[in-house]
């Protein structure tokens, strides 16, 4: 069987395709680098994290760019006539006052791991564009209509436009061409695909949260109109009805279905087999219990499905709702390359399982500068949406210990270094090593963030010597801490048990949709000079429970 979830942690919006017998699937990174993620599989359970498709962080630009906006909602698709990859995303630059500015781009690519084309600008008409290559060789993008009018449902409609590749951008403006499956409103991630004789589109519906669902409808036109699967919605963690059109809040815990444990089911992509087996990723997520909150963030589910007689795609059990377990593919099973456990930075390049807020990890960290050592040059405080040296990998389970060893001298309060749990850059906890002036010496103690107000804690400030400091990070359940030991035995506590369940879209005032990070971090707030040294970040898994 496949164990969901099959991407763990902050993996949204999955979008599949198929290229031979490589299966591709690429996730929203918001304001994380590099971007949009690209996880390769040949058998559809054992997934590797492969390559990213937005490594340039000039053209793409995400500087002081707030928390949940940037690179929303990749559509991955390949064209066999021309034998190209293509990747449609958004740049949410803006939500302000609900006008969701976003402007949406196309780049295209030989190889998987690129190079990949400039970025080709396409519309701002709304987010979660994707790609559709019809048989005739006519290109369209499909996205939702932001809607902005007072009087108007919201968000809006599913609008279409052709893509002329030749001049490179639409035809005209884009029309709108569906407004949904069933009545839950809020519908968004919309796929265009073609199966036998009809055209299918298939969307989000009821919000990204708890009454979250895949739709679909299908017409014998591209331009519709497109009629409503009778047994909409095919996947969802809430089955029924449920008439929520009026309501354009996206979350909507009063959806919470205590008899799944995924949540939020929906945002669904599927890919058929050579085999003629079909199968389905969806968003998923796994919040704490009553708190709701999502730790992990929006996490990457699989479901097997099947084709039905009059040509409707359901799940192959017959039911709607998201499994757990779901039957394998008759492939043969093929195992890939994981992210390690401990990682001794002895490879000669950075591992690319690693991200930071709005820049290229490379720009501040450097695994050549001293053997066998990530060296972590200081910019702005963690708090920045500018230049903030993390260098962080996602938060897969809520049973996890998070270690590492570094050398740091600060020689200023300015100065320091240590390892964090973060959600955005007004939400972490931070285990430092600063040069106290109060003590004339180095110090360690946390520092907490917790919708945008500082606790530093010092009365659990501990003086220690400039020499070799073991952190390490605690995750169990709810309850998570931090420790500290000389020489990586005998851990002492240090600061308070925090609240894990915080550190969520739910709780969080000023981000949402993305997920939880452990990392490392320095800051030199004075010159931008000051670096930490780095020996090894262990990263475990404990268990694969989440509440």
């Amino acid at each position: 069987m496949i164990q969901n979830p099959i991407l763990p942690g902050f993996n949204p919006d999955p979008c599949i395709c198929r290229k031979g017998d490589d299966y591709y699937a690429a996730v929203s990174t918001f304001e994380w680098m590099p971007g949009i993620p690209v996880y390769h599989s040949l058998d559809l359970k054992n997934w590797e994290l492969f390559t990213h498709i937005i490594t340039d962080d000039h053209t793409v630009d995400l500087k002081k760019l707030p928390s949940a906006k940037g690179i929303w909602a990749p559509c991955l698709t390949y064209c066999e006539a021309e034998e190209l990859f293509y990747v449609v995303y958004g740049i949410m630059n803006s939500m302000n006052a609900r006008y969701f500015d976003v402007d949406n781009y196309v780049v295209t690519a030989k190889d998987i791991k690129g190079p990949w084309s400039r970025p080709i600008y396409l519309h701002s008409a709304g987010f979660d564009a994707s790609m559709f290559h019809d048989d005739d060789g006519k290109k369209y993008v499909v996205s939702l209509e932001w809607e902005t009018r007072e009087g108007y449902e919201k968000p809006g409609a599913i609008c279409m436009a052709e893509y002329d590749a030749k001049k490179q951008e639409i035809i005209g403006y884009p029309r709108r061409i569906w407004h949904g499956g069933t009545d839950r409103g809020c519908i968004e991630a919309p796929h265009l695909t073609r199966h036998g004789a009809y055209y299918y589109i298939m969307c989000a519906e009821g919000g990204t949260g708890y009454n979250h669902c895949v739709t679909m409808g299908r017409s014998k036109h591209v331009w519709g109109p497109y009629e409503k699967d009778p047994a909409n919605p095919i996947v969802t963690s809430t089955p029924g009805e449920s008439y929520e059109r009026h309501d354009p809040d996206h979350l909507k815990p009063n959806y919470y279905n205590p008899q799944s444990v995924l949540q939020k089911s929906g945002h669904g992509s599927y890919v058929e087999l050579p085999t003629g087996e079909v199968y389905l990723l969806h968003l998923c997520a796994r919040p704490f219990v009553p708190e709701l909150r999502c730790t992990l963030g929006r996490e990457t589910a699989i479901q097997k499905m099947c084709w039905t007689k009059d040509g409707w795609l359901r799940m192959a059990d017959g039911s709607n709702l998201a499994k757990l377990e779901v039957p394998e593919s008759s492939l043969p099973q093929i195992p890939l390359p994981q992210i390690p456990d401990f990682d001794e930075f002895d490879s000669g390049e950075l591992g690319n399982w690693y991200y930071a807020p709005r820049i290229m990890p490379h720009r501040f960290a450097d695994v050549s500068a001293r053997q066998s050592h990530v060296r972590i040059r200081g910019q702005e405080s963690v708090t920045s949406l500018h230049k903030a040296s993390i260098l962080a990998r996602k938060l897969t389970s809520v049973h996890a210990v998070v270690t590492t060893k570094m050398e740091f001298v600060p020689k200023v309060y300015q100065h320091s270094a240590g390892l964090i749990l973060y959600y955005d850059n007004m939400n972490f906890l931070f285990l430092r090593k600063y040069y106290s002036e109060t003590l004339r010496q180095s110090a360690i103690s946390v520092i907490q963030l917790e919708n945008g107000e500082k606790s530093e804690y010092l009365d659990t400030r501990i003086p220690v010597e400039d020499q070799p400091i073991y952190f390490r990070l605690y995750v169990e359940g709810k309850d998570t801490w931090f420790a500290w030991s000389y020489y990586g035995t005998d851990y002492k506590k240090i600061g308070n048990v925090f609240d894990t369940t915080k550190f969520s879209d739910e709780y969080c005032k000023y981000g949402e949709f993305t997920g939880t990070m452990v990392g490392l971090a320095c800051v030199d707030s004075m010159k931008h000079m000051r670096y930490a040294d780095f020996d090894f970040f262990e990263y475990k898994n404990l268990t694969c429970e989440t509440n």
